[in-house]
Parts: C-alpha cells; sequence; structure tokens
C-alpha cells in the first residue's frame, strides 16, 4: 500500500451495498414518468375531430318532386316495321344506325309473282277495253238504224215489227255497251289490287327517323301470319327528335305536380349533367299493380332537344318537377339540418348547436329563416357521435 493510499480514508463497502439497489429503482422510476409524458402528449393524446363544414350563404332554393331513376326514355315517333305478307327478302338497304326520310325504302321481299299478276291484269284491262270499245260501237249503230226506221215508219213503209226490232236491239246494244265499260272498270279494279299486293313486298319509313333495330337478313324467309295476327317486326324505327321522358311519382305527390311545370332531367348514360324540361302529361289515375307502392305516371318533354344530342330510348332518367322555388335567400346543404330543426355550428374551433326554422328544402338544399346568419360555418357530416356541442373539432374543408 502507498503513502497517498494510507491517507485516504477507507470507503464502507456495506454502505455502498445498501444504498446501490435503491439509485436503480429512482432511476428506472423517471425514466417511467418521462416515457408516460412523452406518450400522453404524443401518441395517448386526444385526437381533436375534424369536421366538414359549408358556408351559410345567399342562394337560390327550390321544392321538388323526383323520382330518383325510375323514368325511362321514350320516343313518341316509333314504329316496329314488318311486311304485310311473307315472303323472301331481297333487298335491305338500311342498317341500324341509318338514318331515313318518310318514304325511303326499308325492305323489299320477292315480288316476281305480284309483278306477273300486274301484268296479266293490264293485259286483262287492254282485252275489256277493246270489248267496251266494240260493244258501244254496235250500240251506236243500233242508235242509227233505230233512227232509220222511225224516219221509214213515218213515211208507213217500216212495219211495227221492224220498229220494235230496232228499240229492242239499241236497247240490248246500250246495256252491252255499258256492261263492257263495267268490266274495263273491274279490269282496272284488279290492276288497282295487284298493284297494291305489290306493294306489300315493300317496306317503307312512315316518317324520318333513325334505324334502332333489324332483325332480319337479305335471303332470309318472312313467314305469314294466320289471319288476325300480324307478322314480328323486322325494323325498329324511331324518330329522335320525338323523345320524351315517362316516369312515376308517389301517389302522394300527384295532387302537386300539374302540366307546365318546370322539370330538370338527368339520365344515366350523360352522368353529371342535367336539361331543363316542361311537365305535359300527368296521368289521371293512380298505378295499382303493387298495391305497396301506387304510383301516377307523368310525361315530360326536353326544352331543347338539340342540347340533349343523341339519347338512345330505353335509357334510365330521372325528372325532377319544381313545385315552388325562390332565390336570394340564406341557406344551407340539406345534410347540414337533422330532424329538419338543427344544426351544429363552429363557432372559434368549438362545436355549438343551434335551433333552426327551415323553409323550402330538397335533397341538396334548405332554406333557414331563423337560427343562423351568413357567413356561419355548418357541419355538413356529423359522421362521429364524439361531434357534440362544445368539442373542440379541426375544420377539414369548406365546400
Amino acid at each position: 500500500m502507498s503513502d497517498l493510499e494510507k491517507l485516504l480514508p477507507s470507503p464502507n463497502l456495506n454502505a455502498t451495498k445498501r444504498t446501490g439497489p435503491w439509485l436503480k429503482l429512482a432511476l428506472m422510476a423517471v425514466v417511467l414518468v418521462v416515457v408516460a409524458f412523452v406518450l400522453q402528449t404524443t401518441v395517448l393524446a386526444p385526437e381533436t375531430p375534424t369536421v366538414s363544414v359549408a358556408t351559410v350563404t345567399m342562394g337560390d332554393v327550390e321544392e321538388a318532386v323526383t323520382n330518383t331513376r325510375a323514368g325511362t326514355v321514350k320516343a313518341r315517333r316509333r314504329a316496329s316495321l314488318s311486311p304485310q305478307i311473307g315472303g323472301m327478302v331481297v333487298e335491305l338497304p338500311v342498317s341500324e344506325g341509318d338514318h331515313v326520310t318518310a318514304g325511303q325504302l326499308l325492305l323489299r321481299l320477292d315480288g316476281a309473282v305480284q309483278l306477273d299478276q300486274v301484268s296479266l291484269a293490264k293485259e286483262d284491262v287492254r282485252a275489256a277495253s277493246a270489248h267496251s270499245e266494240e260493244a258501244c260501237l254496235a250500240a251506236t249503230l243500233a242508235e242509227k238504224e233505230l233512227t232509220r226506221q222511225e224516219g221509214l215508219h213515218a213515211q208507213g213503209i217500216a212495219s211495227e215489227g221492224a220498229m220494235d226490232r230496232a228499240v229492242s236491239e239499241r236497247d240490248r246494244s246500250n246495256a252491252a255497251c255499258r256492261a263492257a265499260r263495267a268490266g274495263v272498270q273491274q279490269a282496272l279494279a284488279r290492276e288497282s289490287l295487284t298493284r297494291t299486293q305489290l306493294a306489300q313486298t315493300r317496306v317503307e319509313a312512315p316518317f324520318d327517323g333513325v334505324v334502332a333495330e333489324v332483325s332480319t337478313e337479305v335471303g332470309e324467309w318472312i313467314t305469314p301470319s294466320p289471319p288476325g295476327l300480324p307478322i314480328p317486326p323486322v325494323v325498329d324505327l324511331l324518330n329522335p327528335n320525338s323523345l320524351y321522358i315517362s316516369a312515376p311519382i308517389d301517389e302522394m305527390d300527384a295532387e302537386r305536380v300539374q302540366v307546365g311545370q318546370e322539370v330538370r332531367i338527368s339520365v344515366d348514360s350523360r352522368r353529371g349533367q342535367s336539361f331543363s324540361g316542361r311537365l305535359v302529361r300527368v296521368a289521371p289515375y293512380v298505378l295499382d299493380v303493387v298495391e305497396q307502392n301506387r304510383t301516377v305516371e307523368i310525361e315530360a318533354e326536353f326544352t331543347d332537344l338539340e342540347a340533349v344530342g343523341s339519347l338512345l330510348p330505353g335509357t334510365s332518367a330521372d325528372v325532377e318537377v319544381i313545385i315552388e322555388r325562390r332565390s336570394d335567400v340564406l341557406v344551407v346543404p340539406s345534410t347540414a339540418v337533422a330532424d329538419g330543426r338543427r344544426v351544429l355550428v363552429v363557432v372559434e374551433g368549438v362545436l355549438e348547436e343551434r335551433e333552426v326554422v327551415s323553409g323550402l328544402g330538397n335533397w341538396r338544399m334548405t332554406e333557414v329563416l331563423e337560427g343562423l346568419s351568413e357567413g356561419e360555418f355548418v357541419v355538413t357530416l356529423r359522421r362521429s357521435a364524439k361531434l357534440q356541442p362544445g368539442v373542440e373539432v379541426e375544420i377539414k374543408e369548406t365546400p
């Protein structure tokens, strides 16, 4: 042992052994407190709810009756065409989607038999005309002979018998002339009939339109139907300028709609677009095919068909009938109004519940008569049960 070690006091080994475990425990406790504080202020800190809000503004609002995609686009001028007789298709000059004009040929059947019948009828007319000419010449001659016999009878030369024969011949010849002329008319009628039968081999467009469907081909045979039953359609023709919407509305709204009211139309094939129109028909009866869903049929026409473009009949559509409209009034999104009278307002970051008096409204916007001021923020969606009055919130978006 050195002189320095001799001068220093010797350590108390028993004391060191007693204080060592307590120091470690104290250090561990401090560490746990610090970790808990960090977690409490970061990970375990209560999250501030976020809300979507809208600004209370002045705008337009309307009350409307809607049917929600239950309507259908239809064409007032639409014809399912078929020939009046059966036969083989020999000409089909149109295809689906073609624009045609009134009178244009759409389909022609084999008309060889009808053409031969027309030719035969023409010959019958010629023969009947020749026979009529011959009979009427004979009648003229008989009339002259009667005149001559009358002169001879006046001179006492012709007998009464000769006079009777001349009168009878004149009457017989005139009757034969009339019969021959009637034969000519009959032959002409027969010719007209054969021409009509020939025309039945053609299917022509009854109006300007678009060929929607063709269900036959050249060379196919169209079978005639029994008397009283039509031949199944082979060409579907529609006029795109006669489109309208047929839609059902609930019977509860039937008393609120009337012809002439403004409508807003949207169709599935034009997502995001709407078209203006007018209500042109309200059915005077209720459809009760399904008793649990009684409806009234309405019809609406587009205000500007050119703006609509080429819509396909059969497309689903939605019709909103505008019952009333107000302008320059206080409005909020309808989703912000709960139970028709309560809204949540964000005031300096804290939720405040207000009772409001609402006016006109639809599924988009609601008029507010009392309870809100322009420029305030209202919660549009209540996504969480935490959104209660007095809760601090963070505004997520302001549409």
